[in-house]
């Protein structure tokens, strides 16, 4: 029975920060020297191997500032066996990827996700390279590919937010124990503070200890690495208003990528898109919608490319530069804290 695989080059660098040394032997002389020679040993000793592949549900894509697919999380398993990093480079399409791969320059680890009999597993190693074939055969059994699909699952179906406590209900005017930030922070970016208490809700339910499965915490869910490039120290990601100030710093940097939009409302749903989704994603989806003549500056056009974006005519397409999205989630968490939104501006005052 036909089942997926993933085609693995191994090619690495002599140096971590370096390309691999080409063979200095005249392509008519048809002997091999030691310098050609790029098996496991030299990938042990260099510690890395880089990754080709397509974006794909199956193979890769990022999420929510994670990275995703099957073949991917299978792929870094069997790095880790080795003892090495993994680094990914997405190719355009099937014929770059088997370019790089048969050049055998430029690259470390290729995976493509595809169907066939020809092996047991279907990995692909490239030629010259018996002792990491052999590492594959001895590593490799069937339970790890359906083990990796189950972890992607339930990293996909589990709860997004890990939450202490429940939000409080909504009583005389009073949203959460944090309105007060949420009206000193939203003053200087220029938001309705109720429009970021809604966000608040939809990310943490005003719990400031949440921890989604990815990392990001905090009332706002901020990931660490966010966490460094707004200046929020990682020991203070926790903090109430730390938290809250940081993620208005954020909200108007992206606001600013999107200053062309006039209608502020618009303006607003391209950045909680953003927020939610990855700003590159909602990019890729306003391409589209502008290619279909549709308004590329309205949400409700750039949601429908949203969700598209997890067929292979739309993320494969010549005008999409980041690929596969799970984009309901995305569409789902606007439309949640919009909702939520005209709910508090009818009942509390601004």
């Amino acid at each position: 029975m036909k089942r997926i695989i993933l085609l693995i080059i191994v090619l690495t660098a002599v140096a971590a920060c370096t390309k691999r040394k080409e063979s200095t032997v005249p392509p008519w002389q048809g002997e091999t020297t030691a310098s050609d020679i790029y098996d496991l040993p030299q990938i042990e000793q260099t510690g890395e191997m880089i990754a080709l592949t397509l974006t794909g549900p199956d193979t890769y894509y990022d999420y929510q500032g994670s990275h995703l697919g099957v073949h991917y999380l299978l792929a870094e398993q069997f790095a880790s066996h080795l003892g090495v990093r993994l680094r990914i480079e997405v190719c355009r399409d099937t014929t770059e990827l088997l370019r790089r791969l048969h050049a055998g320059k430029d690259a470390d680890f290729g995976a493509l996700s595809i169907t066939s009999d020809s092996t047991a597993f279907g990995w692909m190693i490239g030629n010259g390279k018996p002792e990491l074939q052999n590492a594959l055969n001895e590593w490799y059994h069937p339970q790890l590919l359906a083990d990796a699909k189950e972890t992607e699952r339930q990293m996909l179906t589990q709860r997004r937010v890990t939450r202490r406590v429940h939000a409080p209900m909504l009583r005389r005017g009073v949203i959460s124990l944090y309105d007060e930030m949420f009206k000193r922070y939203s003053r200087g970016i220029g938001w309705d503070w109720r429009l970021l208490a809604a966000q608040c809700y939809q990310e943490s339910t005003f719990d400031p200890e949440a921890v989604s499965w990815a990392g990001a915490k905090g009332l706002m869910q901020i990931m660490p690495k966010t966490a460094d490039h707004l200046g929020l120290p990682r020991d203070m990601i926790y903090d109430p208003e730390q938290n809250i100030a940081a993620a208005t710093r954020y909200l108007h940097e992206l606001e600013h990528e999107f200053n062309y939009i006039h209608d502020r409302t618009e303006r607003q749903n391209m950045v909680l898109a953003s927020y939610n989704g990855g700003i590159s994603h909602i990019q890729d989806a306003m391409r589209l919608a502008a290619r279909d003549n549709r308004n590329a500056q309205r949400w409700d056009d750039v949601r429908e490319y949203v969700l598209k974006l997890k067929d292979p005519q739309y993320y494969q397409d010549t005008l999409v530069h980041y690929g596969y999205m799970r984009g309901t989630e995305t569409a789902d968490y606007v439309d949640r804290i919009r909702a939520r939104y005209n709910e508090y501006a009818r009942k509390v005052r601004q």
